[in-house]
């Protein structure tokens, strides 16, 4: 018979009134921080409020200080002793959030300043208090909404595992990309079948649970693992099943809103069926106090250093308010005049300007400064340049977004079969490219592209927001552009490889002096 042990050793209404005061200047302390970077936290709400994907966020606070509240027995009996160690952990994340804003990169702004609250709780009230919450304080994290970035993934593997799926059952399947087409008719992952919601959905409830029911670290780990795993080859299943569904019914079911309403009841048994075996080696009736959090309360001093909490209150506020304050300063220096127009032309005369377009494509761009459009021939070799320019850019007009993209819409005709880098020897130099094939009903289009930003040039999204980020904060502006090639071929994308390299080698020192010209013309004072 199993024994469940109470923290019996304190009331509950047991604080001094020391740590209560200790207690009120922290949350005094980030209030005021919330205040003070009251556009990151609406940033936050806003996504809350649009995507449904999301709404979950409305939670985590609640249940963070659900689990807060149980630990109240053990929080009245340890120490609380300001520290200055994590005064420079929340320097770094003011840092880190001040490259964040720099960059536009939101999500990155958002984890920056939710990480500070458990920096800032450690700082005024100390390592005892933290480390007795630091779950609920790490499961704050919980509450930013993160997640879009794993939907390309997500969209490739249910596409591998379905097409298998469907190979292994013996139907033919013609895959192109994302889409692929059975004998019954055509069928494509787009961004609702990538199974982001249910993933996110299944780590959230699975740490949680994980938390709760488990007292082992092994076990907690194992299961979290299990949450990540378990609801991706769920959404593969669900796919296949679905596709099957709709073969087997002559296209009439699971074809329409019908199959996401499958989603999510196939999900929820899933998610039912992942917590019924985790019950099995549940651990929640283990005592929650264990012997050194007693020893350790036994030993705790209930006197707390007002004086230097309240220091320490003041201390926490003023770093974190240094990094807004220089964004601002940064704002404040916008340069507002006009961007003059992109011109390229070759001097040699090798690669003339070609009146008609070889293509109908167009990349899907948005709240560009300038663009540039350009088809250009050379004995029988034609070739598109597509150049867009940003500066002075904002969360919904930036160089670097998910919201740019290669093939725009749907009904284009247009879809994007594949994608990876490619370098490129450029004499004694190198470049890196990120190489794309595009096809449509009777078009195919080789496309190599990269970013130019200032006085740098990468095929990383991600190294190209830390230049931006620095170029900025470094007073050099925001300016930046994606160069796109693009060469059409007939039956391998390897055919177009060779006129790209060209045009790229004679054309590159061109337009890297062109976008050099624009953005010194548009910054001289």
């Amino acid at each position: 018979m199993n024994t469940q042990i109470q923290p019996s050793f304190v009331s509950d209404n047991s604080f001094s009134g020391g740590q209560k005061t200790a207690v009120l200047i922290t949350l005094l302390a980030i209030v005021l921080i919330l205040g003070i970077y009251h556009e990151t936290i609406e940033s936050i709400v806003a996504i809350w409020n649009r995507s449904e994907t999301y709404a979950h966020g409305y939670l985590i606070v609640p249940f963070c200080i659900y689990m807060i509240w149980k630990k109240r027995p053990v929080l009245a009996s340890v120490d609380y002793r300001p520290g200055y160690v994590p005064l420079l952990i929340l320097a770094g994340l003011g840092a880190g959030w001040l490259m964040a804003a720099a960059a536009s990169v939101q999500v990155a702004e958002q984890y920056a300043l939710v990480a500070m609250i458990p920096i800032i709780v450690w700082a005024i009230l100390g390592w005892n208090v933290f480390s007795t919450i630091i779950f609920p304080l790490a499961y704050l994290l919980f509450a930013v909404p993160f997640g879009e970035v794993f939907i390309p993934p997500l969209i490739d593997f249910t596409a591998d595992f379905t097409v298998n799926a469907l190979q292994f059952v013996g139907m033919p399947v013609y895959r192109e990309g994302s889409f692929f087409s059975i004998p019954s008719g055509n069928w494509s992952v787009v961004e609702a079948c990538s199974g982001v919601r249910y993933l996110i959905a299944s780590v959230t409830l699975g740490t949680l649970y994980a938390y709760l029911t488990y007292r082992s670290v092994t076990r907690r780990f194992v299961f979290i693992v299990c949450s990540i795993l378990v609801p991706i080859i769920a959404n593969g299943m669900r796919a296949f099943l679905i596709v099957m569904t709709g073969h087997l019914s002559g296209m009439r079911l699971a074809v329409g809103v019908d199959h996401l309403i499958y989603g999510w009841v196939f999900f929820g048994l899933v998610m039912l069926l992942l917590f019924w075996l985790g019950s099995f080696w549940r651990e929640d009736h283990l005592p929650v106090v264990s012997d050194r959090d007693l020893a350790e309360s036994d030993q705790a001093s209930s006197t707390v250093p007002i004086k230097t909490t309240l220091g320490m209150g003041v201390l926490v506020v003023a770093v974190a308010a240094v990094w807004p304050v220089y964004l601002h300063y940064l704002n404040n220096k916008t340069d507002i005049r006009p961007i003059p127009e992109i011109s390229i032309t070759d001097p040699s005369g090798k690669w003339k300007i070609d009146p008609t377009q070889f293509s109908d494509w167009m990349p899907g761009y948005v709240g560009f400064s300038r663009q540039f459009i350009g088809h250009f021939q050379h004995e029988n070799q034609h070739i598109g340049l597509y150049i867009t320019y940003y500066r002075n850019q904002q969360q919904t007009d930036k160089l670097i977004s998910t919201g740019n993209v290669l093939v725009a819409e749907k009904n284009s005709g247009w879809r994007n079969i594949s994608g990876d880098t490619r370098k490129i020897a450029l004499g004694a130099t190198e470049l890196s490219v990120n190489e794309n094939v595009l096809h449509a009903a009777s078009d195919h289009l080789l496309i190599w592209r990269w970013f130019w930003l200032i006085d740098q040039e990468t095929d990383s999204s991600y190294r190209g927001k830390v230049i931006q980020a620095v170029n900025r904060i470094l007073g050099k502006g925001d300016d930046g552009a994606e160069i796109m090639v693009a060469a059409a071929y007939e039956h391998n994308p390897e055919e177009a490889v060779s006129v790209l390299r060209e045009f790229i080698a004679d054309m590159k020192p061109v337009i890297t002096e062109s976008l050099q010209v624009v953005q010194s013309e548009s910054t001289r004072n």
